[in-house]
């Protein structure tokens, strides 16, 4: 049983947001921190790798379909990924922290304490880059849950923080710590514990003006300045993330 735990997602090679986070005294003290995919494709990828490896043990981690892109394309593949930005993350990489992402499981399960067995993916516990919301019907939740028996789901890819009940199963997604859909501030998710609700949405503040500037400043990417002012500076609204997901969750169809 495992008392707290930390859950940060779709970090993308953010790491401002990411130093920001793991200096959060719920962080810093949690008994494992769950990075739920989408690790390193952004602007410092080695640098978030190194920061996270440097967790040891305490590190659980699931690959996102951001990750598995990375791999292809650092080992000579193609992908559909419509990311500029990924193939020169992928680029980037050491030959270790590449053959570290190809090793990443899809999902992972601990039993924490205050929820029991829980299930953490990145997208659904069956595919990567399939999209459920917290609008979502329930009869799509129940297809891309079918077969799961956790009573808790953990999850990431959308950048938009949500927790909701379907068909008396939690589900819970921790939202973005590098390119956040709504609120500024990098989202995360706190587990556990004996005292409190057993699951906590968190964003931590940090000075967003200052991370773009050491972002621009240390990134080799040729577009980054765009890339920092859209995902760092001005980060898109929850209505806007909405809006280019929902047609992907099969609703109307």
């Amino acid at each position: 049983m495992v008392e707290r735990v930390a859950v940060l997602s779709d970090i993308h090679g953010v790491l401002p947001a990411l130093d920001a986070v793991l200096a959060e005294p719920d962080v810093a003290g949690a008994d494992r921190i769950v990075l739920t995919g989408d690790i390193a494709a952004g602007p410092q990828p080695v640098e978030v790798l190194d920061r996270l490896v440097a967790l040891g043990d305490r590190a659980v981690w699931v690959n996102g379909n951001a990750d598995r892109e990375l791999v292809q394309l650092a080992r000579d593949g193609d992908t559909n990924i419509p990311d500029p930005i990924a193939p020169w993350a992928a680029g980037q990489l050491r030959s270790n922290q590449v053959d570290l992402l190809a090793s990443l499981p899809a999902t992972a399960r601990l039993e924490v304490d205050g929820l029991g067995p829980v299930l953490f993916c990145h997208a659904t516990p069956r595919d990567d880059e399939e999209v459920v919301l917290v609008d979502s019907s329930l009869e799509r939740w129940a297809e891309v849950l079918d077969g799961v028996t956790e009573p808790t789901v953990v999850c990431g890819h959308t950048h938009m923080p949500f927790s909701r009940l379907v068909d008396r199963r939690l589900v819970v997604n921790a939202g973005s710590i590098g390119m956040p859909y709504g609120s500024p501030g990098a989202h995360w998710a706190l587990l556990g514990g004996a005292e409190g609700p057993a699951v906590q949405h968190r964003r931590t503040l940090f000075d967003a003006g200052a991370a773009a500037d050491s972002i621009a400043a240390t990134s080799s990417y040729d577009d980054i300045e765009e890339w920092v002012r859209y995902f760092v500076r001005t980060p898109p609204s929850d209505a806007e993330g909405l809006a280019v997901f929902a047609p992907r969750d099969g609703r109307g169809s």
